[in-house]
């Protein structure tokens, strides 16, 4: 979406858990242009795969 002032923004519509946004991750971003926006999704993105809590493996 774009905002009155020109910004770009974008919204997460699941939380991210607890951990990662302790972590740094942000469910809410926002950018100059759509480029940027992406990049900025693809960041926090990034931030969550690394602090998210692994996955337990069936036995």
């Amino acid at each position: 979406m774009r905002s009155d002032a020109g910004r770009w923004w974008a919204t997460r519509e699941r939380a991210f858990p607890r951990a990662v946004e302790d972590a740094g991750a942000h469910r809410t971003v926002d950018a100059d242009d759509l480029v940027k926006l992406c990049q900025a999704i693809a960041e926090q993105e990034s931030i969550a795969e690394q602090k998210r809590p692994a996955a337990r493996t069936a036995r």
